[in-house]
């Protein structure tokens, strides 16, 4: 890192000049080809996916979405009304001739009783188009409200619903990543006390994610991404991206303050800083990219979008961040702090290491005395708060859950009022006849739903005689959310359905939009625990190479459970039983989001770690120069609890404004996420990571002989770093008094002119090719096991016989090795005594 830092500080334009190019070729594309963003998705192997196709392939213009046009009376009288009807009928023939539009099925048809509610006062037509609501031009869609809505009077309310509707509705929602930003800005000024130095951070961060947000538009060109993709990828690399600005520019400032020119500020600060931001983001890499495993396109195509937005600042953060550093130099000091630096440099050696805050200290001292009551206390807040967990039920947000005052929501209510809470997630079993005569058979199923409990009514279509397929449309009694339609649609499945196709030659699938809901639900639930089982391992073993140690990996791991279970008991309480959702916005209770609890666990694996990295990694530090378990705690948590809080509030404004967006989807996100940053950085790691770790002691840092002689080294904090090593690599003498280590300044004993002719700067390395044949091994491991799992059988035995062969040799070299050190310390010793016989003579002289 120390290399890439200095060629950047001293080719800063250079860098600047090839981002701002790289920019540039990203935009020129994307204002050319636009974005291709589909929520068009299918659950392969589900019922509800395949009655969609079975539709789909039988009569494509009726697959398409369905909405409804809502009228109601808003005084006594009915809509069979002659004037009335006039009305509705004229502005039913325009939107029938409107582009996208397949057919209108008028309340006043033939089978229009059923549309029309008891009372009269209510009733709906509905819009079939062409296509799903994915495909259909926002435009088409819009032509739709304003015609019907322009029917509207004093007398004649008007309200439409369905997916095309709340999709055109939802693009008219508002930005609020400037608010985050903002709200950022003054956390930065207030931790650094300059202008610049509150600038820098959020300059990188919107480069990168820049950078990120383009290569994720370009990239719906060549794989199918939700219109969600776009604005998760926003909400993780816009927090991730000001964080790792943050922590680098602490550590320059740090730097500067101490002595070192800008240039050996910027190298020490990507030497340390720089390769713990690397690790932190790789961790949320490999994190998002874990949804692969789901096998569900539109989690896959999100966990990828994230992924490349925070890959991007990580890039930002290594390549554009030292050459701005590099730029500016002094100036992101403050005035006070620069005059004090000009003043010390004219007492040459006199210039003293930076203390730790007091009151960091304090707070330090206090945990380490009471750690068993902090633990017991922090324990007992996040089980208060994971609680409403226990209730989590998972779903998708209909009508019912928008903001009050959208014509989605009036006619939802509407709706509910007229006809009964089913009215607003009909089922729909696509039947398929294999001969004329399972037409008895197709009446007695129409019955026998229609006497199923749970089901308001169901009515038949006509039979197509060119397809053979009928279409039976089941209202529940309940609301589409409700469990009781959940269990319906289970009980027909499973006990109606199967009833009629042993008796006769039909297929029948139960499908719409709630059934789609639900397969959806049950799929994810199903795939939790492999997905979560993946994550783990994948963090325990990150962190296991990074600080060689069994305990602080496995409890990373079980904090980040923790998070996750209080931030799921946060959602809960908000969005499932409804506190504070209507005043912020956000619509009535529902349940939480069926994908919601993978991509929160991915995010925040990866969150969680950047903070256990920056902590755990000055205390092992410590714990490496001094062998001392509660002082390695205490310092690592003193010197960077500030720095961590500081990063959490950022994390936690930028999540927050997106909340206020009014989009319930994303508003979920947000405050999940912002919970479980500030469960994790003010209670987890500031009270029970530093508790636990007192009263594990020394058992922190153990790992086991045969683990430690076979994991290849890994440093995310760099060596320490001595004058010597930055004159190499910076060319720019250092101050003979001081020199840098991974977090602070010390005395350095002159050197020896006798010493010996080794290098001691830094401590022995693992040859890289080591390094490399470990991730050979476990990618080759993973793509079989992947290749078994998708039923490649003879792919993954290649990759296994592979693995097995690099095993092998492996082992050979584990037989050998003993007798190759043997000889290589034999020649090491005689190399050695002839050095100092042969400079022992001069050394007398």
């Amino acid at each position: 890192m120390s290399a890439l830092a200095s060629w950047c500080f001293r080719h800063r334009l250079l860098v600047i000049g090839i981002w701002a190019t790289l920019l540039v070729a990203l935009a020129v594309p994307y204002a050319t080809l636009g974005t291709s963003y589909s929520d068009a998705f299918s659950l392969p192997g589900l019922e509800s996916s395949k009655a969609q196709a079975r539709l789909q392939a039988a009569e494509p213009r009726q697959a398409g979405d369905t909405d409804q046009i809502v009228v109601h009376l808003r005084h006594d009288g009915s809509v069979r009304d002659t004037a009335v009807r006039q009305k509705v009928t004229s502005m039913l023939d325009r939107v029938a001739a409107l582009p996208s539009v397949a057919s209108v099925t008028s309340m006043y048809g033939p089978d229009g009783a059923t549309r029309i509610s008891k009372d009269g006062r209510t009733a709906y037509a509905t819009v079939t188009f062409d296509a799903q609501a994915e495909r259909i031009p926002v435009a088409d869609v819009t032509r739709v409200i304003d015609t019907a809505q322009a029917a509207r009077d004093a007398e004649l309310r008007v309200e439409l619903g369905g997916q095309a509707v709340s999709d055109a509705a939802e693009g008219k929602t508002r930005s609020t990543e400037a608010i985050g930003l903002i709200a950022a800005g003054i956390i930065l000024f207030a931790a650094f006390g300059s202008l610049l130095g509150m600038l820098l951070p959020l300059l990188v961060a919107v480069a990168a994610l820049g950078a990120g947000l383009l290569a994720v538009g370009l990239t719906s060109h060549v794989m199918t991404l939700g219109s969600d993709a776009p604005t998760v990828a926003a909400l993780i690399g816009l927090g991730v991206g000001i964080d790792y600005a943050l922590f680098i520019v602490t550590r320059h400032r740090t730097g500067l303050r101490n002595g070192l020119t800008p240039e050996q500020a910027v190298v020490q600060a990507l030497d340390t800083s720089g390769r713990a931001v690397v690790f932190a983001g790789l961790t949320v890499v490999t994190a998002l990219l874990g949804l692969l495993v789901l096998r569900v396109g539109p989690l896959s195509a999100m966990g990828t979008s994230a992924a490349t937005a925070v890959l991007a600042t990580v890039v930002a953060s290594v390549t554009l961040l030292p050459a701005l550093l590099g730029l500016f130099g002094r100036r992101l000091l403050t005035r006070r702090q620069r005059r004090t630096l000009t003043a010390q440099d004219s007492e040459a050696g006199t210039r003293q290491p930076r203390a730790t805050t007091r009151p960091r200290g304090r707070w330090a001292e206090r945990v380490e005395r009471h750690r068993t009551l902090f633990a017991l206390a922090a324990l007992l807040v996040v089980a208060v708060l994971s609680l409403p967990a226990l209730s989590l039920r998972l779903g998708t947000s209909d009508a019912g859950n928008d903001p009050k005052g959208t014509t989605t929501r009036a006619a939802y209510d509407l709706l509910a009022e007229g006809f009964g809470p089913g009215s607003n997630g009909p089922l729909v079993l696509v039947a398929q006849l294999a001969a004329p005569s399972d037409a008895l058979a197709l009446n007695k199923l129409v019955s026998a739903v229609r006497a199923t409990p749970g089901v308001a009514s169901a009515t038949t279509e006509p039979v197509t005689s060119a397809t053979r397929l009928s279409l039976i449309d089941v209202v529940p009694t309940g609301a589409p959310q409700d469990k009781s339609t959940g269990t319906l649609i289970t009980h027909l499945r499973k006990e109606v359905v199967p009833a009629a196709e042993r008796e006769s030659g039909l297929t029948v699938y139960v499908g719409g939009t709630t059934a789609v809901s639900g397969d959806l639900a049950d799929l994810l639930a199903g795939k939790l625990p492999m997905f979560l089982a993946v994550i783990v391992v994948l963090g325990c073993l990150l962190l296991m190479l990074a600080f060689r140690s069994v305990l602080v990996p496995l409890t990373a791991a079980v904090m980040n459970l923790l998070a996750s279970a209080a931030s799921f008991g946060v959602v809960v309480a908000v969005f499932q039983w409804g506190w504070g959702s209507e005043l912020l916005g956000l619509g009535k209770a529902g349940p939480v989001e069926a994908e919601l609890p993978v991509i929160m666990l991915a995010i925040l694996f990866g969150l969680s770690m950047d903070y256990q990295v920056f902590l755990v990694s000055r205390m092992h530090e410590e714990w490496e120069r001094t062998r001392d378990n509660h002082r390695a705690i205490r310092i690592g948590q003193a010197e960077t609890g500030r720095l961590i809080n500081a990063a959490a509030l950022i994390m936690i404004c930028v999540f927050t404004a997106f909340v206020l967006g009014g989009e319930r989807v994303i508003a979920e996100y947000g405050v999940g996420l912002a919970a479980a940053v500030a469960i994790d950085a003010f209670v987890l790691r500031t009270v029970l990571v530093p508790s636990l770790m007192h009263l594990l002691g020394r058992a922190n840092w153990w790992l086991p002989a045969w683990l430690e002689r076979t994991l290849p080294r890994v440093s995310i904090e760099g060596t320490p770093v001595s004058a010597t090593r930055l004159e190499r690599t910076t060319g720019v003498p250092h101050h003979p008094g001081v020199t840098t280590t991974a977090s602070r300044s010390t005395a350095v004993p002159q050197a020896s002119h006798h010493g010996s002719p080794l290098r001691q700067d830094r401590r022995p390395s693992v040859p890289k090719s080591l390094a490399v044949a470990y991730l050979w091994w476990f990618f080759l491991g993973l793509f079989g096991v992947h290749h078994f799992h998708l039923g490649r059988t003879g792919r993954g035995l290649l990759y296994l016989c592979t693995l097995g062969l690099c095993g092998l040799g492996w082992l050979y070299d584990a037989f050998t090795l003993p007798r190759q050190v043997r000889s290589a310390n034999v020649r090491l010793r005689a190399g050695q005594a002839a050095w100092v016989s042969s400079g022992r003579p001069n050394n007398r002289a």
